[in-house]
């Protein structure tokens, strides 16, 4: 099989990228190692800013999402029962849309179903061959049978624990990270939201996020240590938990049902540099990863695409390279921002294991400038909408 461009994994980011090549006219191949199935079933956070949701638009699949996604212009901050409003339309001029990762890459799937897009499942061993050379290929196996993809150029947007990364030589690529002592206790309930905008709280007690899928399904987290499993939290007991941490006013309003998923995840910071090899890119999860606090995981994963979608355009179209030979600066720089942003976010939100005295005053002196100064807030609200491409 030949193609012009194969993208490993068929994630939001993968596909997005797909289809926007394709409204190009630009060709490629999607291989994921999962069934269709298994990726619609995996929950994952769901605020867009503005330069993704536009992104989406480009693609050509933002019709649903802007008909049923929520537009927030501002974002709840609360500390000592007490909480503040930060204003992005007033400060930022500009907002965020929630709409949930599932429902984004359904209709990314949709749109390239119907544009009959080539996306092969159910991939093993896969192995990228000659991405330092003039004619990479990649190698895989379905059903027990050997299949090869001769390409251009190939794009690793599958995650972490993917290949692709890993195919960079160790004397090449440098790793940065930091590992957070907690992590994140989640439920789902089909239960209308607290608030209509997000909450993040810093409490005594550790950071709690009240966020939502729609109006009948929200999001709720809790900071919990990192030995804890689900099965640890009855779904009482998590709902006693979360009023503890929210303010009173949003605690008397909480409406409390059965949990339809539940799970812990890990904190971490994380990022590979370069993030291009010879004819070999890396997007999303596969170089970066950052703490959902900040809601930038998705989000920093878009920015790729934004950059190498441009690249590969100018490249096919006008025949220039430069975009391609940058790919990896220009991504790696709005990366680090994206993970400053996050990691400050962070520190001004949890309880940390070694917090003393000085570093609980510390904090709360930070919630309370951010509250009272306009230029903090609008700092907040800038990183946190999107900063530009």
């Amino acid at each position: 099989m030949r193609t012009q461009v194969c993208i490993i994994g068929a994630g939001p980011s993968g596909l997005l990228l797909s289809q926007l090549l394709h409204r190009k006219g630009i060709e490629s191949v999607v291989l994921e190692r999962k069934t269709k199935e298994y990726v619609l079933g995996r929950i994952r956070a769901g605020v867009l800013e503005h330069g993704f949701a536009e992104l989406m638009r480009e693609a050509g699949v933002g019709e649903r999402m802007d008909r049923e996604g929520f537009l927030h212009d501002g974002t709840v901050i609360a500390y000592d029962n007490h909480q503040f409003r930060v204003d992005f339309a007033a400060r930022a001029n500009a907002s965020v849309l929630v709409y949930g990762q599932t429902e984004l890459t359904r209709d990314l799937y949709e749109a390239r179903e119907a544009a009959d897009g080539k996306i092969v499942y159910n991939v093993e061993d896969v192995r990228i061959q000659d991405a330092d050379g003039d004619a990479p290929y990649v190698e895989y196996n379905v059903g027990g049978q050997g299949q090869r993809i001769d390409c251009d150029y190939v794009v690793g947007c599958d995650g972490f624990h993917g290949v692709s990364r890993k195919t960079i030589p160790e004397t090449v690529r440098k790793e940065y990270e930091k590992i957070y002592p907690f992590g994140w206790l989640g439920i789902l309930s089909e239960t209308p939201p607290v608030h209509e905008e997000l909450i993040y709280a810093n409490s005594e007690r550790g950071f709690a996020l009240c966020s939502m899928r729609n109006e009948n399904l929200s999001r709720y987290y809790l900071q919990c240590p990192l030995d804890h499993n689900p099965e640890d939290w009855s779904d009482d007991a998590f709902w006693e938990e979360l009023k503890r941490r929210i303010p009173e006013q949003a605690a008397e309003k909480l409406i409390t049902g059965p949990s339809i998923e539940k799970s812990i995840a890990p904190l971490r910071s994380f990022v590979t540099e370069p993030m291009r090899w010879g004819k070999l890119f890396l997007c999303g999860d596969a170089a970066h990863i950052v703490p959902p606090t900040g809601a930038k995981g998705l989000n920093t994963a878009a920015s790729d695409i934004y950059y190498l979608y441009h690249a590969m355009v100018q490249f096919y179209v006008d025949g220039e390279e430069e975009g391609l030979d940058r790919y990896s600066e220009k991504a790696l720089a709005r990366i680090w921002k994206a993970e400053r942003f996050s990691w400050w976010m962070s520190n001004l939100l949890h309880l940390y294991p070694e917090q003393g005295e000085f570093d609980r005053k510390m904090q709360r002196a930070e919630l309370e400038f951010l509250e009272s100064n306009e230029s903090a807030q609008r700092v907040m609200a800038e990183n946190y909408v999107g900063l530009p491409f």
